[in-house]
């Protein structure tokens, strides 16, 4: 979990080095992954045989979702940096529950609705959108994208979750994959264009973020978020904002404001206390 954590918080780096177009970097990201996780899908099929027909269009659906999540993160990433377009898509912990209360009814538990202010409080603060913003960054539409992309990322985890069955791991990124490839061609196209022709050095950030933060980053996490109790898993998912901001200070030379930083901490510190599982007490 801390590898996929260590490889998805990269991915916001391999954008921004690359400098290409939101919807390039979304489309490369995953068509240059297909490849990799074909095999890996066709060895899983050999062993345990075809994936389910209504779970493949879960997975399609899915795909989509991600698609448009990857579009806009990366639109968010050149507004307001790598490491907090990282922290901005963390919004989906509060999309993902309420989608699980409106659909299938699960309950709301008061430390999430206290939390919920206090993490939409920090997203405002880490975009630059409340106080003061890092010079040179857009923070209105970074924040605008940012939510948008963790909006629909919330959607495709909902989605991912209710598709899970155990015995498929590359078979539903692959699906997803591909779907998202599609969408991306379809928001990406008309906002802001793909760039096929690039130099050597776009085409090895494009190569990185596509084994890093798409095949590695999902192989990983499918793998290990079963092996570990929901309560450890949610908080080393709280090391990928957190070395996604790192990142961006040591090699992107982002220097995000104080109140940004006060921000990060607060959406940090929400995500916590909304994913975390109270300990029992002994004999009750």
């Amino acid at each position: 979990m801390i590898g996929s954590a260590a490889c998805t918080s990269s991915s916001g780096a391999f954008v921004k080095l690359g400098d290409v177009t939101a919807g390039t970097a979304a489309f490369l990201r995953c068509a240059l992954a297909l490849p990799v996780l074909l095999p890996m899908a066709l060895r899983e099929r050999r062993r345990h045989g075809p994936r389910p027909t209504r779970l493949h269009v879960t997975d399609v659906a899915a795909g989509l979702l991600l698609g448009v999540d990857y579009v806009f993160w990366a639109a968010a990433v050149h507004h307001v940096g790598a490491g907090i377009a990282a922290v901005l898509i963390n919004i989906q912990v509060v999309i993902f529950p309420l989608l699980a209360w409106m659909v299938s009814g699960t309950r709301l538990n008061r430390r999430f609705l206290l939390s919920v202010p206090v993490m939409l409080f920090g997203v405002a603060l880490s975009a630059g959108a409340l106080g003061n913003a890092e010079p040179g960054s857009d923070p209105i539409a970074g924040a605008v994208f940012g939510v948008a992309a963790g909006i629909s990322y919330a959607g495709y985890l909902f989605l991912l979750r209710r598709g899970g069955e155990g015995k498929h791991v590359a078979t539903p990124v692959f699906t997803s994959t591909a779907a998202a490839a599609v969408a991306a061609v379809a928001l990406g196209l008309p906002w802001t264009g793909i760039q096929l022709d690039l130099s050597w050095q776009t085409w090895g950030w494009m190569i990185l973020l596509a084994l890093a933060g798409q095949v590695l980053a999902w192989i990983l996490a499918a793998e290990a978020l079963p092996r570990l109790t929901p309560n450890v898993g949610a908080t080393l998912l709280l090391l990928q904002p957190v070395l996604a901001v790192l990142i961006g200070l040591a090699f992107l030379a982002e220097r995000p404001t104080a109140s940004q930083y006060v921000g990060c901490v607060l959406v940090v510190v929400a995500i916590w206390q909304a994913t975390r599982v109270p300990k029992q007490r002994a004999g009750g």
